[in-house]
């Protein structure tokens, strides 16, 4: 045996045996909103995550909370417990690549929802990536690249409430602004191109320039609807206008909208692959992917996204979870803002991660722990668990 090599390969076959996955916990979590959060065509009434927890040979324990999906987590659960977790037991948290691999057989299934299955996927995917972060001591995104340590944050804000007049708009705008915010996602796409452009022109005149605002139909108009709103706000300063037009035709009409206004165009939340991000970008569709780790297959997934985003000039975001998007977007060059919610809407992020890091001055700063960096909250845990 060649010394030299035993000696490269002794480390690296240490922390394989070290790694070996033992066992794996899923915990959901569900926790009722304050209020009904409304957006285009669709509104949301409660909070739910599941937290996976990878248990290694050495006693690291890799751990994440992903997804949002409160009518489909019984069936995220069934397919982690019974069909994603025996094929990682025995396997090591060294080898991510290969667990994710092990975890994409249940998508195969052409029967059911495939995206439920990503949904699977991308927890253990994760929770094994925070394994893996904390063996070498570095967080994920210095692994993965290092480009950046701070970011410049967003809410996602501006939903339909009866009630509430334009003036409150603005309003929240500033309240966004006060709580240390850079910006907000606001949403549109549920009323004509007339009322919802003038809804955003409050917004936008209650804050500086220095506030970004970006715009969200959530699939909520047809082509002529969508560059009618563009062409009425294309002189507010709009960092982006997400999803503007219907599924059906998402695509080709997003490309169209590019092309007649001048306001970025930004889709991906709704792809579950890395196959359909590049048809969106091969369309000429898109100027940001938001492609969304927790739904498409876990950050593994994301980072392959990202590699054909730089290839095409697209610019990376990340669809909300910040927990996980912190990490992934600062990883590389080519990306734009990380994503939250008001307390209300996400009070999970606010109460779950016990070392959760202040916004500042627009900006916040990427967690600098090993793996994640996340730090839970097992009081918020047992008080919202949910089996």
């Amino acid at each position: 045996m060649n010394v030299e090599a035993a000696s490269i390969d002794a480390p690296a076959a240490s922390l394989s045996a070290d790694l070996k996955i033992e066992r794996i916990e899923f915990i959901p979590l569900i926790m009722p909103l304050p209020k009904t959060y409304r957006g285009s065509f669709y509104y949301m009434t409660h909070r739910c995550t599941i937290i996976t927890r990878v248990y290694t040979a050495c006693g690291i324990v890799g751990e994440c909370y992903n997804g949002d999906e409160y009518e489909t987590q019984p069936e995220v659960l069934r397919i982690l417990r019974t069909e994603v977790a025996p094929r990682l037991i025995g396997l090591s948290a060294a080898s991510p690549e290969l667990c994710w691999e092990a975890a994409l057989f249940p998508t195969y299934n052409i029967l059911r929802d495939r995206k439920v299955a990503l949904s699977a996927q991308a927890c253990v995917d994760s929770a094994v990536w925070d394994a893996f972060g904390k063996a070498v001591g570095q967080p994920l995104y210095r692994l993965w690249g290092g480009a950046k340590e701070r970011l410049r944050v967003i809410a996602i804000a501006g939903y339909y409430e009866e009630g509430k007049s334009l003036a409150d708009f603005g309003d929240e705008m500033q309240q966004l602004q006060s709580m240390g915010l850079g910006g907000c996602k606001f949403k549109v796409g549920g009323r004509t191109p007339a009322e919802d452009a003038e809804r955003v022109r409050v917004a936008r005149g209650a804050v500086g320039p220095e506030f970004k605002i970006c715009v969200d139909a959530n699939q909520g108009w047809e082509l002529r609807d969508a560059v009618d709103f563009a062409r009425r706000i294309e002189d507010l300063d709009i960092m982006w206008f997400e999803e503007p037009c219907r599924w059906y035709n998402d695509r080709k009409a997003m490309a169209d909208v590019r092309r007649m206004s001048r306001i970025p165009i930004t889709a991906g939340q709704s792809e579950s692959s890395r196959a359909g991000c590049r048809d969106l970008m091969l369309e000429g569709a898109i100027d940001f992917c938001n492609f969304d780790a927790s739904w498409g297959g876990g950050p593994s997934e994301w980072r392959r996204v990202a590699g054909m985003a730089s290839a095409f000039g697209v610019t990376m975001a990340h669809h909300e979870e910040p927990q996980i998007s912190a990490h992934l977007l600062a990883s590389i060059p080519h990306s734009a803002c990380l994503e939250v919610f008001h307390p209300d809407r996400d009070p999970l992020f606010y109460v779950l991660v016990a070392n959760r890091a202040r916004f500042e001055q627009g900006f916040y700063t990427v967690p600098s722990g090993p793996g994640w960096g996340l730090e839970l909250d097992e009081d918020v845990i047992r008080k919202a668990r949910a089996e």
